[in-house]
């Protein structure tokens, strides 16, 4: 029975253990962590589900109420009328001022997405099958990112979506990604973020998110890419200011651009 609460609660709140990463039986958001997700939840359980449950009851109504009102036994000689104008005109002017309400708010949401505030850094995330691969152009940084096979996993990392190289980014700063792939279609998405775009090769999209927490947050590949589709997880790692720049000054090292690219023409012309 609490099991049972628990998912139906699940549905309609996005609960505070929600945060960073899915949990088992969850049907609600992931707890949000930007200001873009945080309004993607309040227009889903403010505006869309009483709107929905409202449609679902009523729906629901009219066809008890059909089913005993004009049952055979109740009416020996049915009704043969064909058309009725002031039902036919409602149910076509109230659908459609239920789609006007419920796009004037997405239409505000899906335009703050798509304009991009100037950016305090900027990375390009690359899909390959099946990992990611990340460049953070100003600074001179490329790695791959490969899942944590679960016989390699730590007792904090989560199956199926621990990386071995994480993403790593400040507190409170805009971040600018770059989304392409080199090989098929695949997509960047982190649901605490709200953020979902699709990578596609020889074209790049783009996306933005502040993160206001600092935290580890997960998310996957959201496009069916092949045999290992579900084994490309996206970790990014949300620290404060001087942390971050304390992990910049070791990555300018450790994944130097031009020394990782002369090992990779190494690998290559063996």
């Amino acid at each position: 029975m609490k099991k049972i609460l628990f998912i139906f609660s699940s549905f309609f709140y996005s609960a505070e253990v929600f945060a960073n990463q899915p949990k088992d039986w969850q049907l609600g958001f992931q707890n949000p962590a930007s200001d873009g997700m945080r309004d993607i939840v309040n227009f889903h359980n403010n505006l869309l589900l009483p709107i929905i449950i409202a449609i679902s009851v009523f729906v629901l109504f009219l066809m008890l109420y059909a089913c005993v009102r004009f049952r055979a036994s109740a009416n020996p000689n049915p009704s043969k009328r064909t058309h009725n104008v002031t039902v036919e005109v409602l149910w076509t002017l109230i659908p459609c001022l239920i789609l006007i309400v419920m796009a004037v708010p997405s239409f505000k949401i899906l335009y703050k997405q798509d304009t991009i505030p100037k950016a305090d850094l900027t990375i390009k995330a690359i899909g390959y099958q099946w990992y990611w691969g990340y460049e953070y152009p100003d600074e001179n940084i490329i790695f791959d990112s490969y899942m944590v096979e679960e016989k390699d996993l730590r007792a904090d990392q989560p199956r199926l979506l621990a990386v071995d190289n994480e993403v790593v980014v400040p507190v409170g700063k805009v971040i600018k990604v770059l989304i392409t792939a080199n090989d098929v279609l695949h997509a960047w998405a982190l649901p605490s973020f709200g953020v979902k775009r699709d990578a596609v090769p020889g074209r790049i999209n783009e996306t933005w998110f502040k993160a206001e927490k600092e935290g580890t947050y997960y998310g996957q590949c959201s496009e069916l890419c092949g045999i290992k589709h579900a084994f490309m997880p996206i970790t990014v790692k949300v620290v404060s200011e001087d942390d971050y720049q304390e992990w910049l000054s070791e990555a300018r090292v450790k994944f130097a651009k031009e020394e990782i690219e002369n090992d990779k023409l190494k690998l290559a012309s063996k």
